[in-house]
């Protein structure tokens, strides 16, 4: 028994130490690119790509799940500012660079509120808001409670609504704060390095994973400790977050297009994109045949002309109160 107790011990000091050198090296691998941004509840980072050309406003992309900004802006930022849009590429709070909000912060009401916070020290009062996945409720919150900045909203494939099942066991165990620190110190990270690009071919099916896309897309960031507690967290709180906001989205009058794949099996795109579709005023929804959960990868075209879709909306929107602040007065 004790020799058992002294190797279950040593195995776990080698977890523990494994997982201490290699978020080291995985950060070494991946830096900060961008800046880092103070807001009151602490640093976001943000990534900006310039647009080609003269502006025609402002993008802000923010990723899903098990992200950072590298899996919107390696799909969209070059593609949108070839367009003219200045873009804006962020890692939401806890994830990537940016810093975790104060105690546990899976509200996507507090996130959207550092993000808009964050870009309006960047100088955007008005933005495009493209959010992917987990992320989606972050925009229908900003969309909800900062209407003056989302200029427009485009979901892909979003989660916005109660689903049934619950989530994976995993986020379950990370989150929890009797058993998680040592699932996340001893277990995540061999673990996720191993099961990796396994869990990319399932987000992706039917189609292929693009060309490096782990490394494209610093996906390894999301393994160190505190960057999978937050994961964790957002996504095991999500529920409770839609299920208070989705009696609201009736209440969005930012122009919304909705784009999502028809063999998403990461989430219920017949709950989550058919009800947006449902309960946003006006919101369009594009079905992509044979795409899966990232659209913004699968079929990029699609995605940027739903994005070119909600701005001309915007557009339109805004000409009656440009010819108003022209015109003299009587």
């Amino acid at each position: 028994m004790i020799a058992g107790a002294a190797a279950l011990a040593a195995l776990a000091f080698a977890l523990f130490l494994f997982t201490l050198v290699e978020t080291r090296r995985i950060e070494r691998r991946f830096p900060p690119v961008g800046e880092l941004v103070d807001a009151s509840s602490g640093a976001i980072h943000v990534v900006e790509r310039a647009p080609d050309g003269r502006e025609r406003g402002a993008v802000a992309l923010i990723h899903g799940a098990s992200g950072n900004f590298a899996d919107m802006s390696v799909a969209l930022a070059d593609r949108l500012a070839a367009l003219g849009f200045r873009v804006f590429s962020l890692d939401r709070p806890g994830h990537g660079w940016s810093a975790r909000l104060p105690s546990r912060a899976s509200s996507p009401e507090r996130q959207a509120e550092a993000v808009r916070e964050a870009l309006a020290r960047r100088g955007v009062s008005r933005a495009i808001v493209v959010v992917h996945s987990l992320a989606g409720v972050l925009g229908l919150a900003m969309a909800l409670n900062a209407p003056e900045f989302v200029r427009g909203l485009a979901l892909l494939s979003p989660v916005s609504h109660p689903w049934p099942g619950g989530v994976a066991w995993y986020y379950t165990l990370a989150a929890s704060r009797a058993l998680g620190p040592a699932f996340r110190r001893l277990v995540v990270l061999p673990a996720g390095l191993a099961a990796m690009r396994v869990g990319v071919r399932s987000v992706f099916d039917p189609d292929p994973p693009p060309p490096d896309y782990v490394e494209k897309t610093r996906l390894p960031l999301v393994l160190r400790p505190l960057h999978f507690k937050a994961n964790a967290e957002d996504v095991v709180d999500a529920e409770a977050h839609v299920a208070a906001l989705c009696p609201r989205y009736v209440e969005i009058g930012a122009p919304t297009a909705i784009v999502t794949g028809d063999r998403d099996s990461v989430v219920y795109a017949a709950i989550h994109s058919v009800g947006c579709a449902r309960d946003i005023p006006g919101a369009t929804l594009t079905w992509l045949a044979g795409v899966g959960h990232a659209p913004h990868h699968s079929a990029p075209e699609s995605v940027v002309a739903a994005i070119l879709e909600v701005e001309a909306r915007a557009r339109r929107r805004e000409a009656p109160a440009s010819i108003a602040a022209a015109s003299p007065p009587a």
